[in-house]
């Protein structure tokens, strides 16, 4: 969850679906295939479905996902797949009601569980996030994994970033990949790693009995170089990389009357320059502490993981 006091970007700034689906057209001219929304809490976008629909039906790509608090899933799931949708990826840290509150400031942990039931009736398949913190949630992997198992669903253990709003992060706290794998090791006997030549952030696993999970584990092992994702904010800023301080506006050249063939030309050119490596360089400090402080972040709320997808 954001910082307490956070600043909201204006309602007046958020582009429009129709902004949305144009510049979504534009990337797929420079060869984007894979559209992710997320957030923030996407399902908190009016008429989703709508947005969905448009973009399922103009756009030329290939695999158009969600990724969701899942609070709002219940009612939204049957809507989304028809609409269009593809996959659905549901945020779930903790299966315990006294640490889902804690960390997410709401007591709706059956709604989620809910949600992430509609979600496997609609879509057959679900995948689960869950960012593992040493100390409070490390003891839940396996009953995480088991979940999982349970539902028909693969679950990704994320390691904690300190990207955006995570002010309160520390080395301390990071609960690692070989963390990670020594305790699914210790419950399940040795894991087989699965190659599958794609450059998706996590790296899958598979238990003796053929259950999969995945690990992404951009903070011990980072995978800027294999990275090909940018993000683009609800206000239209668009980000080459989760660590980049600054933005390019292209809603500003949306909204100047710049023609598709503008914006792709700076976009183009913008990418070409690419050399982010925000979680290397990070990896590499010797003493390392939050990214952005709480005073910037009230300043730039762009800064904020929130509002650029993380």
């Amino acid at each position: 969850m954001p910082e307490e006091e956070y600043v909201w970007l204006p309602r007046q700034d958020i582009l429009q679906f129709e902004e949305i689906v144009r510049l979504a057209n534009v990337f797929t001219t420079l060869g984007v295939r894979r559209v992710r929304l997320t957030g923030g809490e996407p399902l908190l976008r009016r008429d989703l479905p709508g947005l969905i629909r448009q973009l399922a039906t103009s756009v030329r790509i290939d695999d158009l996902a969600l990724t969701t608090n899942g609070v709002l899933l219940g009612e939204l799931a049957a809507p989304l797949r028809d609409a269009g949708l593809h996959r659905i990826t549901v945020s779930l840290d903790t299966l315990r009601a006294d640490r889902f509150q804690a960390l997410t400031r709401f007591k709706e942990l059956p709604r989620v569980l809910a949600g992430i039931d509609a979600a496997r009736a609609h879509f057959g398949h679900v995948k689960i996030d869950c960012v593992i913190l040493r100390g409070t949630n490390d003891d839940e992997i396996v009953p995480l994994l088991e979940y999982a198992r349970a539902i028909g669903a693969e679950v990704r253990f994320i390691e904690y970033m300190d990207v955006g709003g995570a002010t309160q992060w520390s080395p301390g706290r990071v609960f690692s990949r070989k963390d990670m794998l020594q305790t699914v090791e210790a419950s399940y006997g040795a894991v087989t790693p699965i190659v599958d030549g794609s450059w998706a952030p996590a790296d899958r696993f598979m238990l003796p009995d053929g259950t999969t999970f995945g690990i992404i584990s951009s903070t011990t092992a980072p995978f800027c170089r294999t990275c090909d994702r940018s993000r683009l904010t609800a206000d239209g800023l668009w980000f080459r990389c989760l660590y980049a301080r600054e933005g390019t506006d292209l809603r500003a050249l949306l909204r100047s009357g710049a023609s598709d063939e503008a914006i792709a030309d700076v976009i183009a050119r913008v990418w070409s320059l690419r050399e982010d490596r925000g979680a290397e360089l990070r990896a590499a400090e010797r003493e390392r502490t939050p990214f952005i402080p709480v005073s910037r972040l009230r300043r730039d709320p762009h800064l904020e993981m929130h509002t650029r997808g993380g």
